[in-house]
């Protein structure tokens, strides 16, 4: 199998670094080759504060996933979130010069790079411009346009948008890496590939993927992104609190949290209780589990709400944006105990958790096929869609004429680089 069909994903979360190698098996499977975490040092909220601390745990993770897939480690396709991440509606059209022409992909090309170009607040960039419907002469309600005849074509675009030093300080760490950028992607698009089906998408599904120090939604109607928002906490504050409430230390409260924790304190009995080991020489100290879930409950619920506005912002009580498929919840954060439960109480929709072990292959391990990896699983996929684009690029190039590799050149950068290339020559242009 060559090297070029192997990719890598990168998450650069606040909690873990985590580097995964894999390839497609013969079934169109994800085999995994080799996986790597660090301790995620430099990140506070999905955002880099400390540069140098970045680039060791990217390193250590790296290291740790070439020893174990024996892959030397290049290219990346990195995620990017964080609570500088916002979005917006925004509509567009173009005239086309000649009607009697069907439209083609360099139309809606010729629109989506229109929208690239509006000016956004200052210290601001654009990520990601994803069409909603289309209007072609003032029909509307088209979901592809292509193969129509019109001179008008309009559009509305949900526009994802993200600090400029924020986005260019994952660049540096992932160049003073040693990495290459093979493309970037929103966190939540990459999560939802990973988790969700195309018939949820269809009928309408909210993904919440509960981080470390974030919470990303995505939601989906008609198997097309509708509406995406970062809520900045996660699972980190959920610690904090039990830190603070119980008077312990960090390390104790994540071990509480992962073990005795959940999101529902009616089931704890008042004579429930766990003893934590003083420090140096200090009595133990005894903390009721029921007092542990209402701390967890409090932030939980805290979440949750602010998740349901913008889920109630998107327009879900209108009966033609309505979620059938409800919700999907990922990311370690998801794996709290009774969470599903508080989650259906408070809004009332259908919950599941979303693990990403229906991608990867039979003989994956279990660790990896957990909701805490289905951000950099969904990160893989994208980079192994880009190289089997890439070889069909290959493919039809190789069946026309040499007088046609500039051609070739124009159309590879048109599949993948977008963002991705304007990205890069942004960092360069930046140093």
């Amino acid at each position: 199998m060559e090297e070029n069909s192997i990719a890598v994903g990168l998450d650069i979360g606040t909690t873990k670094i985590a580097v995964m190698v894999g390839r497609e098996d013969a079934y169109g499977k994800i085999e995994i080759l080799g996986a790597g975490k660090a301790k995620s040092l430099g990140v506070h909220r999905g955002v880099v504060n400390n540069i140098t601390q970045t680039i060791q745990s990217i390193q250590q993770a790296v290291d740790e996933a070439q020893s174990a897939s024996n892959k030397k480690i290049s290219n990346v396709v990195v995620g990017i979130a964080g609570q500088h991440i916002r979005s917006l509606h925004h509509s567009d059209y173009i005239t086309r010069a000649n009607s009697e022409k069907v439209i083609d992909e360099n139309d809606i090309e010729r629109l989506v790079n229109q929208v690239y170009k509006l000016v956004m607040l200052p210290g601001e960039e654009i990520i990601h411009v994803l069409p909603q419907d289309f209007k072609v002469d003032g029909q509307a309600e088209i979901n592809t346009p292509i193969g129509m005849y019109g001179g008008r074509l309009e559009a509305n675009f949900h526009v994802v948008v993200g600090q400029v030093s924020s986005i260019r300080n994952i660049g540096r760490c992932i160049k003073s890496a040693g990495l290459k950028l093979g493309s970037i992607t929103l966190e939540p698009l990459a999560s939802s590939d990973a988790v969700l089906s195309q018939e949820e998408k269809e009928a309408g599904v909210a993904l919440i993927d509960i981080g470390g120090g974030t919470t990303d939604l995505a939601i989906f109607k008609d198997g097309i992104i509708r509406h995406t928002a970062v809520i900045s906490f996660g699972g980190n504050v959920i610690t904090e609190d039990i830190k603070e409430g119980c008077s312990i230390i960090e390390k104790q409260a994540e071990l509480l949290k992962t073990k005795f924790g959940s999101a529902w304190p009616g089931e704890n009995k008042d004579n429930e209780i766990v003893s934590i080991p003083g420090l140096r020489g200090r009595d133990p100290k005894e903390i009721t589990l029921k007092n542990l879930s209402k701390i967890i409950h409090a932030r939980v619920i805290e979440i949750v709400e602010q998740v349901f506005l913008e889920i109630k912002n998107y327009g879900h009580e209108e009966s033609k944006k309505k979620l059938i498929a409800g919700i999907v919840l990922t990311g370690g954060g998801s794996q709290l105990k009774h969470i599903k439960q508080l989650v259906e109480y408070i809004t009332g929709m259908d919950t599941r958790i979303g693990y990403p072990n229906e991608h990867l292959a039979s003989n994956s391990d279990s660790e990896l096929s957990s909701p805490a990896y289905a951000t950099v699983v969904g990160l893989l996929m994208k980079g192994l869609a880009d190289n089997n684009k890439m070889e069909k690029v290959k493919t039809e190039v190789s069946d026309t004429f040499e007088a046609k590799s500039e051609m070739s050149k124009e159309l590879k950068k048109s599949i993948f680089e977008k963002w991705g290339e304007k990205f890069r020559d942004f960092l360069d242009n930046a140093e």
